[in-house]
């Protein structure tokens, strides 16, 4: 794509545009958002990104279109297990529901920032070495399986290496003061839960950020489409959570669907490499079969999901993690 750097500044400049809309207005009087305004805000979002979509049809070509709104749908999709795990660390540190808004506002700044870094080392690793679509697919393929492996768990925020040696290291207050990251007591100056759950959702964007980058390479090389992709994704996250909350638990095949998505765009990356060195023996995965499959999976996951809870409405959704929990390890050293 013939992207120059006055295209890369207008779509930067109306990224954070939307983010101090966001913070200004929005978030700027901590309040339980209710479904009515999750519902309207991230069907904005919605239409920002499909508008966005249109324009780069139009301007670029049916491919690049159909490039960006396949990575935006990986990343939609991969976002809705972020909401898993947001959920998870806003439940166990407790956080009141007036300021749940305020934690994902901050929590989809760092995580454009982390992935603005590593779409930038992915695009330069992929242009000097070509290899490196090999690593992200075995990377996208071992996390399926592991994701697949402990569909059936959720991940325990303070297994965060991060987490932990922040708690060690600094004292903090054993409640809430507003929005307040510190506070005073008994003449001492501390931080308040609030710090710690801002770590916590800096940690977990971290994680995500490595298996999201990987994942929107497979669909498209244009930098410019994966930062769009990932930002128009992310900055519809707050709202589709108010929106999600509390359909989440129902969603119990998601953590699998997913898994089937990373691990299909993993053998696409490994068959892109391949396919450049054996253009006439491996076969090319095209963008439009992505979309498809993408689409597909997602569709089978809600049905299903849907045909589960309706039989059995005690089954639960999880996010499922990468590692096994410290009892599974124990067992398995025993």
């Amino acid at each position: 794509m013939d992207t120059s750097l006055l295209v890369w500044a207008i779509t930067i400049g109306a990224i954070v545009l939307l983010i101090l809309v966001d913070f200004f207005t929005v978030t700027r009087k901590p309040h339980e958002v209710m479904f009515r305004e999750g519902m309207l805000w991230s069907i904005f979002y919605i239409a920002v990104a499909i508008a966005f979509g249109v324009i780069v049809w139009n301007w670029a070509g049916a491919d690049f279109g159909t490039q960006y709104f396949t990575a935006y749908l990986v990343e939609k999709s991969l976002s809705v297990d972020n909401l898993f795990v947001f959920i998870i660390i806003l439940t166990q540190f407790r956080t009141p529901a007036n300021l749940h808004q305020r934690v994902l506002l901050v929590g989809v700044v760092l995580a454009l920032m982390m992935r603005a870094i590593f779409i930038a080392i992915g695009a330069a690793a992929i242009s000097l070495f070509a290899f490196t679509f090999v690593l992200f697919g075995a990377l996208l393929l071992w996390t399926g399986i592991q994701l697949m492996r402990h569909r059936n768990e959720d991940p325990d925020p303070m297994d965060n290496i991060i987490i932990r040696n922040v708690r060690k290291r600094y004292r903090f207050a054993d409640d809430y003061d507003g929005t307040k990251l510190f506070t005073v007591i008994d003449g001492l100056k501390v931080a308040t839960p609030l710090l710690l759950v801002m770590i916590a959702i800096g940690g977990t964007d971290l994680l995500f950020a490595l298996d999201s980058i990987p994942a929107t390479f497979g669909v498209t090389q244009e930098p410019y489409l994966i930062f769009a992709a990932n930002a128009f994704a992310l900055l519809g996250l707050r709202a589709l959570y108010f929106v999600l909350k509390g359909l989440l638990d129902k969603l119990v095949y998601l953590s699998t669907g997913l898994a089937v998505i990373l691990m299909f765009i993993g053998v696409k990356l490994v068959l892109t490499y391949f396919h450049e060195v054996f253009p006439d023996t491996v076969p090319k995965i095209e963008t439009t079969w992505s979309l498809a499959f993408i689409g597909v999976v997602l569709v089978v996951v809600t049905i299903a999901s849907w045909i589960k809870t309706r039989r059995d409405p005690d089954a639960i959704a999880h996010a499922g993690r990468l590692t096994a929990t410290p009892e599974e390890k124990a067992g398995e050293q025993a």
